[in-house]
């Protein structure tokens, strides 16, 4: 795949850069933390892990409420690393035949994953140093022989409570609605897998019957799209852009980043979000193959997910980590903003990531083919 095209798949997804800004000043309320003696029976250990993440406030408050807790529980000590695509770097390192790191953030939606994968550069993770509790919380689709999930993103439908205050779009086809729901209306420029989602289901399609985006569903969410286009008063680019023409009043209602939209509705932004077809998607950790401190990586992993971190996890960055069981530990005003939530849960379009990896008889991906046919209908 070119250099050129892997940067616009890049921007197709919600830049992890653009995510993890959301978390700056996230919540203001008692975080959980975990006890010293949590941990300490099959984790405690000596020397260090070195953790790769995304830097600024999302590093700062991983080590405040998951790093230093782990130090305090097994003693052994946190190395913070930061980039905002790790897989190059781990692709890098590899290379150079000197791995330098032990745990990282990878998104399997990347190409280089499935190479990096393909190649053996991850671990499989030692399931055997996880608590009971954990492994009936995180689900076993989120327990990959050698990835587990870090945390989910979503993309949703959100509106204005002053444009609609006896109530607003309850889905993406009130969102197509302009005559019950007026208002000037957005949509991501980038994200033309969301846009396809919220066409596909405002034309019929049931969650289930989405992927695969074949010819004739890639023609029918364009000729949808063509329908609402004359309403987008704007198509943004970046993450904070549809959160703040909300807040403007430049638009009524429009798809979103959820952490974006947790943090306005915290701050005490007047936004609704709307669960119903978000557009959802994982990010993984991983134990890189050839760290210096394997054994150390897979003891902070285990302690990641247990119930107690994991809530501390996700009040601290804003996306949910996988272990269901957190629910109870959370404050119950944070609980209906997010993606794990089961009745959220049950509403959400899953993202397909396989199939959109793989190549047509042409040899471009699913992906590259998908991408052209919107960047040539954006052109129009």
């Amino acid at each position: 795949m070119s250099e050129q095209v892997s940067r616009k798949l890049a921007r197709d997804r919600v830049s992890r850069r653009s995510v993890i800004q959301s978390s700056a000043a996230l919540l203001s309320v008692p975080f959980v933390r975990p006890t010293v003696a949590f941990g300490q029976e099959k984790l405690a250990g000596a020397g260090e892990v070195v953790v790769c993440s995304y830097g600024g406030s999302f590093t700062e408050n991983l080590r405040k409420y998951v790093s230093d807790p782990f130090t305090k529980a097994t003693g052994i000590r946190v190395v913070d690393a930061t980039t905002d695509t790790a897989e190059a770097q781990i692709v890098a390192m590899r290379e150079a035949g000197r791995v330098d790191w032990d745990v990282a953030f990878v998104n399997p939606f990347w190409p280089a994953y499935l190479e990096l994968q393909r190649a053996g550069a991850f671990m499989p993770i030692d399931y055997g140093l996880w608590d009971e509790e954990a492994l009936k919380g995180v689900p076993e689709s989120a327990r990959r022989k050698d990835a587990v999930v870090a945390f989910q993103s979503a993309n949703l439908l959100i509106y204005s409570e002053r444009a609609f205050p006896k109530g607003g779009p309850k889905n993406w086809v009130d969102f197509w609605n302009v005559k019950e729901f007026p208002g000037p209306r957005g949509l991501s420029a980038d994200a033309s897998y969301a846009d396809f989602v919220a066409a596909l289901i405002a034309d019929g399609f049931t969650h289930q019957g989405l992927w695969r985006l074949t010819e004739d569903k890639v023609d029918r969410a364009l000729k949808k799209l063509d329908e609402i286009r004359p309403h987008i008063s704007k198509w943004w680019t970046a993450g904070g852009e549809p959160i703040q023409l909300l807040i403007n009043g430049e638009y009524a209602l429009t798809n979103s980043p959820d952490g974006r939209a947790l943090v306005a509705i915290k701050r005490g932004a007047p936004i609704r979000m709307v669960w119903d077809g978000a557009y959802v998607g994982d990010n993984y950790w991983i134990v890189i193959n050839g760290g210096p401190n394997s054994a150390n990586a897979q003891k902070f992993i285990a302690f990641v997910n247990r119930v107690e971190v994991a809530a501390a996890f996700t009040q601290a960055t804003g996306y949910p980590s996988p272990n269901l069981n957190q629910l109870k530990y959370l404050p119950t005003d944070l609980l209906p903003l997010l993606s794990i939530n089961p009745e959220n849960a049950a509403k959400v379009v899953r993202f397909d990531v396989p199939w959109f990896l793989e190549k047509r008889p042409d040899g471009k991906s699913n992906t590259e083919h998908v991408r052209e046919r919107w960047l040539a209908w954006r052109a129009r």
